[in-house]
């Protein structure tokens, strides 16, 4: 008589295992997918129309040269430029409306880096290093997109290829982990 197989080797458990992969491959890729949709913002904010303009990041985002974090424009930045625009839309009579009950306009940010990752944007812009390196090209973006790459390989070989003189300091983790 033939001995039974074990219960690792039944096709029934192997159809089981290759399911379960399948379940968590399938996991694992849509939640790769959905942390790359960009948000939906309140307004619609045609970043490749402002840059093609000639609106530098900075005018926008006046943070990257003296703090951490780039800030996101208010009504006052906006609103500034937009009043004199005669033309109408539905995404300016949004920001009329936000200017006219005094409301900041709830901007969903795009680059959310973890909690335990702590990035200056300072440094970089002092060094030299053009937004375009870490967040893409906004002329070719009508909507601002997140970057898949960045991750801490990603950093760390940037760091190393543009400052290899720093890479002792760049590469200390307290120098983004702290």
């Amino acid at each position: 008589m033939k001995q039974p197989k074990p219960w690792w080797q039944q096709p029934g458990f192997r159809v089981g295992i290759a399911l379960v992969l399948l379940i968590l491959l399938g996991g694992a890729v849509s939640a790769v997918y959905l942390t790359q949709i960009p948000p939906e913002q309140p307004i619609a904010f045609p970043h490749n129309r402002h840059v093609g303009l000639g609106a530098p990041c900075a005018y926008c985002h006046p943070g990257t040269a003296w703090g951490p974090n780039a800030g996101l424009p208010g009504i006052d930045k906006c609103w500034g430029c937009h009043q004199q625009v005669q033309k109408k839309s539905p995404e300016l009579e949004k920001l009329a409306a936000y200017v006219a009950n005094n409301q900041p306009i709830p901007w969903v940010p795009v680059a959310i880096q973890p909690e335990f990752v702590h990035f200056n944007h300072q440094p970089h812009v002092s060094a030299g290093i053009a937004c375009e390196t870490c967040h893409g090209d906004m002329t070719k973006m009508t909507v601002a997109e997140p970057q898949p790459r960045q991750n801490m390989g990603w950093c760390l070989s940037c760091h190393q290829k543009m400052a290899p003189e720093q890479w002792t300091k760049l590469s200390d983790c307290a120098t983004c982990h702290y």
